[in-house]
């Protein structure tokens, strides 16, 4: 990954990245916490809702009443079901619907209805209502649960049933919407109900609005009341079996034009916006039709609804796009902008997640999994790839850094849930590879056709795939894609596959074991780990990248032979295309092969994928201590006529990864050459500026290439940065806001003048309060992260640990802290500082464990030489009993920086070399 300070520039350089739009989709987190959720009893099951909502919109509240018709599955006398606590139950009736052939004694009534006494209760702590019966009910006993209740709507976030409001700019008067956002358990707090994904009936919705709003939910609209009266009621027609989060109705003063889908007269299409806004979606429509258009050849299945409804809505607060059912919420700036994956990946919605719904959360990852790989294939089928084809490389890269450390993940589960969604999506893109498009697609059709209006399971998907592999015979039997998927998806670690040719007999041993790139590589049970890996072989003589039916599967072996390989004279590639996601490493002399073709003008014979994938295998191999850095670096030479930015895409990631480690080292300076040398030509003929028409990829080139080169030093970016910063230093008021691009900062605190980071210094302490915080954090974080001289960070330190500065908080300090950890410049003055000012920090943070903790972490465990051991080491003993809560953090700095200390050892040396020959056959 890159450095803090790095990525935090890449992020305003406007860099796009398919990984930033994958976490958009369902939201794996909310849905992994209610995988150990407690479940329904299943006493009683759901057969239909009957439902009426009145909100007022204005007084952020509403009622309702819902009608559940239910089944006794086993006899009972409770029933339980969902219900949000701060939902108000006004009434509650419960009856027996009897038999049609039941005849009721004279004292009962003549209707087929018995009442049922009944009392209910809220379960502490938890969103569950029980309604307890006067007497048992015996299976198969058809209840009607009737419930009147009322509660507020959701004001500041878009959840729920929520309110939000806009201004007209006709009246200059504020606008209230209504509307829901169900996923993934919040329509107990608009309803009571069996809030449960496994639990798919019909529901039938009536919705009161004003006569001036207008109403919309999943199914058309199929009678409204007088439309003179201000209360309108609109009844809509009966949706399919259907999960309550995926629910939904909008009502609102907004906008509407009317679209077919597909040319198709049965699926009308509605575009909701603000009327001064509908103008900037013309384009939708067309996006649309052609995305549902391959959706519905890719799955078999027509879109299930009879319409489709997509809005625009002003000041929408959800974090990701509402994918109900037939109903698809945007934020204004989402719907509007010129790319089509969000839209495609809400459209995937409709079949998997809605037509097809998981049985329970557990399965939600595999799920959300097979939608992002959908969308991206559609995305990329129907040529809409402008913002979108670097996928899968920005993922798969972040996956290799992930699955590689020797702890995955550490405690975040967010980056677990994410990783381990695309770690899946990448084996439907293998299968989709290795079982060829026909069969892939035609097992999803058969998946669907057997799950369409039910839940399914994870297992489901697996074995509609083997079932037609088996019938078009592309997997090898007895093998079962749920055997070739567990062994992926049940692992946090990633394979790495070795191939060692034998030249003599035209033959390679083929190896498979943990892939690692944290030192030291000691991870238990790692003998343990073995994966069904497809072997897609590629040879020079035959080049043919079409071609991607396995050679071999290795069947969880640890090691095979293939035989009948080319001769010595020509290369071989292992996974092309990044397959399967998995790094390849070879022996050297193929390494060699490779590195030489690529500098031939035949280099575009092999894809561009491919060409990527080598370089960036080659570079985390040498890192892992797999390959060695002089066979790496070799890999790079090919760039010099290289022009496709996906080639180039992972080598600023892999630069700032050497940088980092090297950068306490003289080495350093050599590199910073190599790299100027490197990016300098590139940089120069992609120009300074933007052209018209550009490609998204060739700015993303641009802005990645100029960022590394003003890292590293060149000249004309820093002179173009003091220029830009000039205007706000000239400036009469600096404090009432930056007039400058926030890309010049960086280059100028790290390469500037004393008096231009002075500056940038004041702006700090003297931030308005009425400005943007996010504002200061940024200023504040490229004053610490980015300086090139010691002094700049020690004045900073000085003011705000020592002088204790009343403008900088501990918040700040914090930052400051874990920002010094960007760079060997930082993180050693940080060290020198504790270590000249030990008595009066220790003074100061002994009240502060959490900013001791930090200052301890940040200056002693990121040194990467034996220089900076010795130094570590010196300060232990000197301080040993003097560490408090800290001391466990500096004994296992001290281990780390061990295993750095020799990777360093065994690398410096050969990159040094390298770079002193690079450098001399350039004239450098």
């Amino acid at each position: 990954m890159f450095k803090l300070v790095l990525a935090f520039i890449l992020a305003l350089w406007s860099a796009f990245s398919a990984e930033g739009l994958e976490k958009r989709s369902i939201d794996l987190i909310a849905a992994h916490g209610l995988i150990s959720d407690t479940k329904l009893p299943r006493a009683v099951t759901p057969n239909s809702y009957n439902i009426k909502l009145h909100p007022y919109a204005e007084h952020g509240n509403f009622s309702g009443e819902i009608r559940i018709n239910a089944t006794i599955q086993h006899r009972t006398k409770q029933i339980s079901l969902h219900k949000h606590v701060d939902l108000t139950v006004t009434a509650l009736k419960v009856a027996q619907l009897l038999p049609a052939d039941y005849e009721p004694k004279k004292e009962q009534s003549e209707n087929k209805v018995q009442i049922l006494k009944s009392n209910w209760e809220q379960v502490p702590k938890q969103s569950i209502m029980t309604i307890d019966l006067s007497s048992e009910v015996n299976t198969g006993g058809v209840l009607e649960i009737f419930i009147q209740f009322k509660g507020p709507m959701f004001n500041n976030t878009s959840e729920g049933l929520f309110r939000s409001s806009y201004m007209d700019p006709d009246t200059k008067k504020n606008k209230w919407y209504v509307a829901t956002f169900m996923r993934p358990n919040m329509a107990r707090t608009v309803f009571p109900c069996f809030d449960e994904p496994s639990y798919k009936v019909p529901v039938t919705l009536t919705v009161v609005r004003p006569n001036f709003m207008k109403a919309v939910s999943n199914m058309p609209l199929e009678s409204s009341s007088d439309p003179n009266n201000y209360w309108v009621t609109d009844k809509f027609q009966t949706t399919p079996p259907i999960a309550t989060f995926s629910m939904a109705v909008v009502i609102s003063e907004l906008n509407y034009t009317n679209h077919n889908v597909s040319d198709s007269e049965d699926i009308k299409m509605k575009i909701w916006a603000r009327p001064d806004f509908i103008g900037a979606l013309v384009n939708i429509t067309t996006k649309v039709s052609k995305s549902i258009k391959f959706l519905e050849d890719f799955w078999g299945s027509p879109y299930p609804l009879p319409e489709l409804n997509i809005f625009a809505l002003p000041n929408y607060q959800a974090t990701r796009p509402s994918d109900s059912w037939g109903v698809l919420m945007f934020k204004e700036s989402e719907l509007s902008s010129k790319g089509s994956w969000h839209l495609t990946q809400e459209l995937v919605y409709q079949w998997l997640g809605a037509l097809a719904t998981p049985f329970w959360w557990s399965d939600a990852h595999i799920n959300n999994a097979l939608v992002r790989y959908a969308t991206a294939y559609t995305t990329l089928k129907i040529g809409e790839n402008e913002t979108f084809n670097n996928w899968p490389t920005t993922m798969l890269y972040s996956i290799y850094y992930e699955f590689s450390k020797r702890y995955p993940h550490g405690k975040n589960t967010a980056i677990k849930q994410d990783s381990s969604s695309a770690k899946t999506e990448l084996v439907f893109r293998m299968l989709n590879y290795t079982l060829g498009e026909s069969t892939f697609r035609h097992g999803m059709q058969r998946f669907m056709a057997d799950r369409q209006y039910k839940t399914f399971f994870g297992d489901d998907i697996w074995m509609s795939l083997t079932d037609q592999a088996r019938f078009d015979k592309t997997l090898p039997e007895p093998i079962t894609i749920n055997e070739i998927a567990g062994s992926w998806i049940t692992k946090d670690r990633l394979p790495v596959v070795t191939v060692t040719r034998n030249y003599a007999s035209n033959s390679a041993k083929i190896h498979q074991r943990v892939y690692l790139r944290e030192r030291p590589h000691d991870v238990p049970d790692q003998e343990k780990f073995l994966w069904w890996i497809p072997v897609v072989l590629i040879r020079q003589d035959k080049m043919n990248f079409l071609n991607t039916t396995p050679l071999v599967w290795m069947k969880r072996e640890r090691e095979i032979e293939v035989l009948n390989l080319p001769n010595a004279d020509n290369f071989v590639i292992v996974n092309p295309e990044e397959i399967g996601p998995f790094p390849v490493n070879y022996d050297v002399d193929n390494w060699n092969k490779l590195a030489k073709y690529l500098q031939t003008e035949n280099r575009t014979k092999i894809p561009v994928y491919t060409r990527a994938k080598l370089l960036h295998d080659a570079w985390n191999l040498a890192y892992a201590g797999d390959l060695s850095f002089a066979t790496a670096l070799n890999m790079t030479l090919f760039l010099k006529n290289e022009r496709e930015y996906l080639a180039w895409d992972p080598v600023f990631t892999l630069i700032d990864h050497i940088g980092k480690h090297i950068d306490s080292s003289a080495v350093h300076k050599k590199f910073q050459t190599y790299v100027r040398i490197l990016l300098t030509p590139l940089y120069e003929e992609l120009g300074n500026e933007p052209q018209k028409g550009e490609s998204e990829g060739r700015a993303h080139l641009r802005s990645s290439s100029k960022v590394f080169l003003c890292q590293a030093g060149y000249l004309p970016c820093i002179e173009e940065a003091q220029k830009a910063f000039r205007k706000w230093s000239e400036s009469t008021d600096p404090d009432e806001g930056n007039p400058v691009s926030n890309q010049y900062i960086c280059p100028v605190f790290k390469w500037g003048t004393k008096e231009e980071w002075e500056f940038g210094l004041q702006r700090i302490i003297n931030f308005p309060p009425g400005r943007k915080p996010s504002e200061r954090t940024y200023l504040l974080k490229t004053l610490a992260g980015c300086p090139n001289d010691s002094w700049k960070i020690e004045r900073l330190l000085n003011i705000t640990v020592l002088e204790q500065n009343g403008n900088f908080t501990d918040n700040d300090i914090y930052l400051i802290f874990s920002m010094l950890t960007g760079g060997a410049n930082g993180y050693t003055t940080l060290f020198n500082f504790l270590r000249k000012n030990w008595e009066p920090i220790k003074a100061r943070f002994e009240e502060k464990p959490m900013l001791w903790n930090s200052i301890i972490t940040s200056a002693t465990t990121v040194f990467k030489t034996q220089e900076g051991l010795d130094l570590v080491s010196e300060l232990y003993v000197e301080r040993q009993t003097e560490f408090g809560n800290a001391d466990f953090v500096i004994e296992k700095a001290l281990k780390n920086i061990r295993e750095e200390t020799k990777w360093s050892n065994e690398n410096l040396p050969i990159i040094e070399k390298w770079l002193d020959n690079y450098l001399k056959e350039n004239k450098a």
